[in-house]
């Protein structure tokens, strides 16, 4: 910034103006209002004409003009301002006070999450756990095939029946001659037709005993007897029920058991579901053939629970034969567990009668420690399994 005083440059430098403001304030507002706003020029028309060695210059308020008048007063009305007299330097202002904290800024959004660090060395092994329970037992495998049935045996050809002949008068008792020599029996004749039953005659003086005769051989076969059914009044053969209230399935025609001619099947009211036994204990004396028989189940029985009733133990060690004898069918109590003989003639002579279930059923012939013999009611075979799996049995008894 620089003043022109009769074409004589006189410049204004910015130390002056700090000079101005600190002794004129008003005024140097209005100087430099005028000079950088109002954009008007400075007309010097005198240099150093304050008595401070300084420069007088006059502001017009009105019209916002800076004059250098060249003398010690301005023009009424104009406003005084003295330029480049260095005034005394005034006393530090009173600090001002303290302002006032501004409100917290707000909470910047949360940065994203760092990479995990490297992973620390393992730890040492916990020590081992306590050894859990044990599982429950495995399901029992299924059984094992069939052993091949052995080819049945033939049946010797049947006699034809011979006729009775016709039924003459009774004749008198005529004396009792000497017992003759057992004559070759010959062939049975066929049998006639009955002929009407003949009034009963007056019954006669009993004569005198004869001498006994030498017994012969009889030669006479089992035949079907009037003692089975409820009322004990029926013929005995395959099929009918028994005494026992159950169903014969065998008659001894040919008299080859001299211990019994009949065997009867127990109601199916006195069957079950049965383990052979619950423990593997040997019957030596139920195995082999002897044991496989018609005949050999009472025998079978008997030996079975001689080895395990008298073993100390509970007598459902052997559930089959202890639930067979059991049975009180009929009133009756001597009923054992068949044989397998006896079991497979229970399958072959009673098809459809009886009640039996196509399944397995057991006989009291031992294979071996582990196993014993079952009749199977459907295929017809035989064939031995686990004694402690359970199978139906129905109990038999002879007579």
């Amino acid at each position: 910034m620089f003043f022109e005083e009769n074409s004589v440059k006189t410049t204004v430098t910015t130390s002056m103006f700090f000079s101005i403001l600190t002794q004129k304030k008003t005024s140097l507002a209005l100087l430099v209002f005028a000079l950088l706003i109002g954009g008007v020029s400075v007309q010097a028309a005198g240099v150093l004409n304050t008595s401070s060695g300084g420069y007088l210059v006059c502001v017009n308020s009105k019209t916002r003009v800076v004059t250098h008048p060249g003398t010690s007063t301005c023009p009424k009305g104009d406003k005084k301002l003295v330029l480049g007299a260095q005034g005394v330097a005034g006393v530090d202002g009173i600090t001002g006070a303290a302002g006032s904290n501004g409100a917290p800024g707000a909470t910047g959004a949360t940065g994203p999450a760092g990479a995990n660090g490297a992973t620390g060395p393992a730890g040492p092994a916990g020590a081992t756990g306590a050894t859990g329970p044990a599982g429950p037992a495995g399901a029992t495998g299924p059984a094992g095939p069939a052993g091949a049935t052995g080819p049945a045996g033939t049946n010797g050809a049947t006699g034809p029946a011979g006729t009775n002949g016709a039924t003459g008068p009774a004749g008198p008792a005529g004396a009792t001659g000497a017992t003759g020599a057992t004559g070759a029996t010959g062939p049975a004749g066929t049998n006639g037709a009955t002929g009407p039953a003949g009034t009963n005659g007056a019954t006669g003086p009993a004569g005198p005993a004869g001498p006994a005769g030498a017994t012969g051989s009889s030669g006479i076969a089992i035949t079907q007897l009037s003692i089975c059914g409820a009322s004990g009044t029926s013929l005995c053969k395959v099929g009918v029920q028994g005494p026992g209230g159950g169903t014969i399935f065998f008659v001894d025609y040919n008299d080859q058991y001299p211990g019994f001619n009949y065997l009867e099947a127990a109601p199916i009211s006195c069957e079950a579901q049965k383990t052979w036994s619950s423990e593997n204990t040997a019957v030596t004396a139920a195995r082999s053939w002897a044991g496989r028989a018609v005949g050999a189940g009472q025998t079978n029985t008997t030996a079975i629970k001689a080895v395990f009733y008298n073993d100390n133990n509970d007598n459902n060690d052997n559930n089959a034969t202890y639930f067979a004898t059991s049975c009180s069918a009929g009133g009756k109590s001597d009923w054992f567990l068949g044989s397998l003989g006896e079991m497979k003639l229970m399958h072959d002579n009673l098809q459809g009668v009886g009640g039996f279930v196509e399944q397995y059923y057991w006989s009291s012939t031992e294979n071996d420690t582990f196993s014993a013999w079952t009749q199977d009611f459907y295929y017809g075979y035989q064939i031995a399994n686990g004694k402690n799996s359970p199978y139906h049995v129905r109990p038999v008894r002879s007579f």
